[in-house]
């Protein structure tokens, strides 16, 4: 008998330790849960926003540690977890991502199976020239060089338009990139919105203008983009650029002077650059250069097809950053008497 009551008490026993645990891990199962569901909509720890990049190939095992190393999330086993539970775990996007304060893990998760990395902006300039662009474009960190080294023909047929010279034939804007996006994308990109742009306002242009080709709207648009930069101004010059091209006059603008001279310009116009015979000297050879002369925007596009009707064949800057124009050589004499050798005295 004592046997069976000492085996009766062991039994007992072992079955109040067993359910102490089953009740301490249901506990212990409970609160971890709890502690999950609360990781998920908790707020990463974050003062600031921080970048993280999901590599070719990258597992979620790698993802998740180089996260927890990166101090942008605490636990990667929830991390894991619920990118095993909701299916995501062979769904995360490769790229660079910008992670701000306030996001939460569930967030975090949607946000690399969506693809949403981050954009950096690359702004082309109105007014830039074709050499502008690439330097600035070969110092852009988020892009893959592809145009370094490469001659501008060689450029123009990765772009796929080998037949044509760059000068002016990109759009001037800001254009937003991914990381490792290359430069000839943005070139690309840029190209074709600089087509579209011309076409449009080719196919709205002024009864009035004489341009053979859209492209020769394109030059009088750089020539009237590096002339002014107020909008105001703009058809005045194109104005004065299509009557003088009518009656079969010179030009004789300063910045296709500057252009011509390229490196040999020296931040003055002497005399001899005057006389300096270049394809885009237009004191010297009468009618368009060859070329535009930089990126003209959509302003100076639409200002050069329609022109300000008027007399003025004259404009000289005033120094302030707007112009006075003139219908005879002899205003405009007095009008450079007043505003230009004044400022050299």
């Amino acid at each position: 008998m004592a046997k069976d009551e000492g085996g009766k008490r062991a039994g007992r026993g072992v079955q109040w330790l067993i359910g102490t645990i089953v009740i301490a891990a249901s506990f212990l199962i409970g609160w971890l849960w709890m502690d999950y569901r609360a990781a998920l909509d908790r707020p990463l720890v974050l003062d600031r926003p921080v970048y993280f990049e999901i590599a070719k190939g990258d597992g979620l095992a790698r993802i998740s540690t180089e996260l927890e190393r990166q101090g942008i999330i605490g636990n990667r086993i929830w991390f894991t977890l619920r990118a095993c539970i909701d299916g995501s775990a062979r769904q995360l996007k490769f790229g660079e991502y910008e992670i701000p304060p306030g996001t939460t893990l569930r967030q975090l998760l949607a946000m690399f199976v969506a693809g949403k990395v981050r954009q950096h902006p690359i702004t082309l300039v109105e007014g830039w020239t074709f050499r502008q662009v690439l330097a600035m474009l070969d110092q852009s960190p988020p892009l893959t060089k592809l145009a370094r080294g490469k001659s501008p023909e060689e450029i123009m047929r990765m772009v796929g338009a080998p037949d044509e010279h760059p000068e002016g034939r990109f759009y001037p804007d800001t254009y937003f990139v991914t990381k490792g996006t290359t430069d000839i994308e943005v070139l690309r990109r840029a190209y074709r919105k600089m087509q579209a742009v011309l076409e449009e306002e080719w196919a709205n242009r002024d009864e009035r203008t004489t341009y053979a080709t859209p492209y020769e709207s394109l030059i009088v648009a750089s020539i009237v983009e590096k002339e002014t930069a107020r909008p105001e101004e703009r058809p005045l010059i194109a104005g004065v650029v299509t009557r003088r091209l009518a009656k079969g006059m010179l030009l004789q603008t300063d910045p296709t002077i500057i252009y011509g001279l390229g490196d040999d310009f020296s931040g003055n116009i002497r005399k001899e650059d005057l006389l300096k015979d270049t394809p885009y000297n237009t004191y010297v050879r009468v009618g368009l250069p060859p070329t535009p002369i930089a990126m003209p925007g959509r302003d100076s596009i639409h200002a050069a097809l329609h022109p300000a009707a008027g007399e003025s064949l004259y404009f000289v800057a005033r120094g302030d950053g707007t112009h006075v124009f003139t219908n005879t050589l002899e205003d405009h004499q007095r009008a450079v008497e007043q505003f230009q050798k004044r400022r050299h005295d």
